[in-house]
């Protein structure tokens, strides 16, 4: 009969494993520093402090570098929201904990240097961007209902996928200073891909069947974060047609490179349930 366990279990038995891969996590990270990348020199006042307001042709950037900032302004600021649905599925003691306080930072990094870069270097209309992160975060985000072991993978991809917008914004060479921002903040994307992904893999070793159903599950389902950019479009249609994050591609980009990891399609572990699993999972791909 097939091993399974609870969540409660889960996060007891996990939590040495989360604990190893946090201070791996923090040993490997860079500390970088958001200030480091911001052209302050560039910078002016606004009309408010007797300077000049926004205008279209101060900004240097193409729309798809606009773009693409803006909607990492939008998902990295809202992360009060993506914290409190993370939070809710972790133990709030111990390494769980602290793992989640570590990542809110992270992301909360992200968010200030791509705000700090888009304000000084006058690339979008401040007015429009804090409209539109102000009705982000009132819509808020909220997770669809998951098992730890989901919520781990999700994350896995998420993170994943957000390394791949990032890469894309950089390859667009358009920027220099941009393309180092971006590259920065893939960098910790995939760290943190690769935080979820070890905890896959430990849960691997606990309950095989219940690990591949997980996964399946959360392939079958997944959605990157979506956030409404001024004017009323939507940024997944957009950043797919900008060629900056296209989900036609999440089988080769997001998806395989971790299931590779998990070497699922040479297990040897699994049961009746878990052979069902990974079938489902072949037809999705």
């Amino acid at each position: 009969m097939p091993i399974e366990k609870n969540d409660s279990q889960l996060l007891s038995e996990l939590a040495p494993v989360v604990d190893e891969n946090l201070t791996r996590h923090i040993a490997e990270a860079d500390g970088w520093q958001p200030h480091d990348l911001v052209p302050w020199d560039q910078g002016k006042n606004f009309a408010f402090m007797g300077g000049t307001d926004w205008s279209a042709d101060q900004s240097t950037l193409s729309e798809v570098e606009a773009l693409a900032l803006t909607v990492g302004v939008l998902v990295a600021d809202n992360v009060p929201a993506y914290h409190r649905e993370i939070a809710k599925h972790l133990a709030l003691v111990g390494p769980w904990w602290r793992w989640v306080g570590r990542w809110t930072a992270e992301e909360n990094r992200h968010s200030i240097v791509l705000r700090n870069y888009l304000m000084v270097t006058r690339a979008v209309d401040p007015v429009a961007l804090e409209r539109a992160r102000m009705d982000e975060m009132v819509r808020g985000y909220a997770m669809p209902p998951m098992h730890l072991i989901e919520m781990l993978a999700n994350s896995a991809f998420e993170e994943k996928a957000a390394a791949v917008r990032h890469h894309n914004t950089a390859a667009l060479g358009e920027d220099p200073l941009v393309a180092v921002i971006a590259e920065r903040l893939a960098a910790d994307d995939e760290l943190q891909s690769l935080f979820y992904r070890n905890l896959v893999e430990a849960a691997f070793e606990l309950v095989p069947d219940q690990t591949m159903r997980a996964i399946a599950s959360r392939i079958a389902a997944f959605d990157v974060p979506s956030v409404a950019l001024p004017g009323g479009t939507d940024s997944t249609a957009v950043l797919a047609e900008a060629g900056i994050y296209d989900p036609a591609q999440q089988g080769e980009k997001v998806f395989a490179p971790l299931l590779r990891a998990w070497n699922i399609a040479g297990r040897t572990d699994l049961g009746e349930e878990g052979e069902k699993a990974r079938d489902e999972l072949s037809a999705l791909l």
